[in-house]
């Protein structure tokens, strides 16, 4: 049970670390500075990295 509950929160981690990436990108006709914000840049990879190390846990885990 636990190790389900590993596996639920580091693929949630993942999945909302990818959501917070997304969002409108840059065209050739208009520039959008938002490709560059600290969500984008910082926060989202710093979660899916979490959600990949945790997962690794989450295998490694013995009962």
């Amino acid at each position: 049970m636990k190790k389900t509950l590993i596996f639920i929160t580091a693929s949630l981690l993942i999945i909302v670390g990818f959501i917070l990436m997304s969002g409108p990108c840059s065209t050739t006709e208009a520039f959008c500075p938002e490709i560059f914000s600290i969500r984008r840049i910082v926060i989202a990879p710093v979660l899916c990295l979490a959600g990949y190390l945790l997962m690794m846990v989450g295998i490694m885990w013995r009962k």
